[in-house]
């Protein structure tokens, strides 16, 4: 019988309200990578962690017959069952996963389920994890949306599926683990990185892409890879609030506007504040605009980078970043040190 947590068939809405909540740890560009399978004849597995959707070209094929968007095994002919390994680029604790099967209608498999280990050594092809989804049904061209009820920090997946077929997509939604012990006080990190536990918290509007791109690693790759809103028909501005990877005192700030051409906000302002671990966000956007202005309103301009200088060093905590009146922001990047 399937897991009680499992949603079977369209779910598009509630991946892409776990996408916009937490950070998907199966991007390529957090340095996730499938390592190992059993057998990735007809597709490779490293196409399953693709982090565009899933498509399907009618008349494509290979050497190995129909191209296929994902990973895919052949038809096995012996027992068992096929498995891929997954290396997390960052070790995080898992919120939910997504099982996509996408476009695979008479080759996805009847089953599957995953476990999760930890540690940096890669585990033997027998070693037996922690099953984060049990053995579960599955349907075909469907997505199975799975929540993960445990707070252990994990380096490793195998996705196990029963006996064989195709997954179009992985996704693996979570938060980043980052261990600030061995980060010295002295140290200026970008302290709202994605990959140092950055995450966005709030925002009004995210049209055409998340807050949460802006924090991501590395330079924006296309106008799609930031967060842009709809355009303002209405009195006020657009804001997007951020929670930090840890308390600091951020002392230069950079506003990217890198493919934004036609659509980058006019200006830009920073507020920030420190609140208390337990401290209630249900009414974070409105009071947020009350906060102490790190940053003052600063015009901005097209595909570039804006180098400033806040205007208090005391310790934050959150920081919301307000654009007048709307447009889109590639990579905002603080750089300061822990306090």
């Amino acid at each position: 019988m399937a897991d009680e947590r499992w949603i079977a068939g369209p779910t598009d809405d509630r991946v892409d309200e776990m996408a916009q909540k937490y950070v998907d740890l199966s991007h390529p560009r957090l340095g996730t990578e499938a390592v190992a399978c059993t057998d990735d004849f007809f597709a490779p597995m490293h196409r399953m962690l693709s982090p565009e959707p899933a498509i399907f070209i009618e008349d494509k094929y290979d050497d190995h017959g129909k191209w296929m968007d994902g990973w895919e095994s052949r038809r096995k002919r012996i027992p068992g069952h096929d498995w891929c390994l997954i290396r997390l680029g960052v070790a995080g604790t898992i919120r939910a996963i997504d099982i996509d099967t996408s476009h695979f209608t008479g080759n996805f498999p009847p089953e599957a389920s995953v476990e999760a280990f930890s540690g940096p050594e890669q585990p033997a092809d027998d070693a037996q994890g922690v099953e984060l989804v049990p053995r579960m049904t599955l349907q075909g061209n469907s997505h199975h949306l799975v929540e993960v009820e445990s707070d252990q920090v994990w380096h490793w997946l195998r996705l196990n599926i029963f006996p064989d077929g195709g997954v179009a997509r992985l996704r693996v939604f979570g938060e980043i683990h980052k261990d600030w012990e061995v980060v010295s006080a002295d140290e200026q990190v970008d302290l709202a990185a994605q990959l140092n536990g950055g995450v966005a918290v709030a925002w009004n509007d995210a049209h055409y892409g998340v807050p949460a791109n802006m924090i991501a690693p590395g330079k924006g790759v296309n106008m799609g890879d930031g967060w842009e809103t709809a355009r303002r028909r209405v009195p006020g501005n657009d804001w997007s609030i951020l929670k930090l990877g840890h308390r600091g005192a951020v002392e230069k700030i950079l506003v990217d506007t890198a493919f934004f051409k036609g659509n980058y906000p006019d200006r830009c302002s920073i507020r920030a504040i420190a609140l208390d671990d337990d401290a209630n966000l249900d009414q974070i956007g409105e009071d947020s605009a009350s906060w102490p202005l790190l940053l003052d309103e600063q015009r901005l301009s097209a595909d570039s980078e804006h180098e400033f200088e806040p205007l208090t060093h005391d310790p934050v905590t959150h920081i919301r970043l307000d654009i007048f009146p709307d447009g889109g922001v590639s990579r905002l990047r603080l750089f300061g040190k822990k306090r």
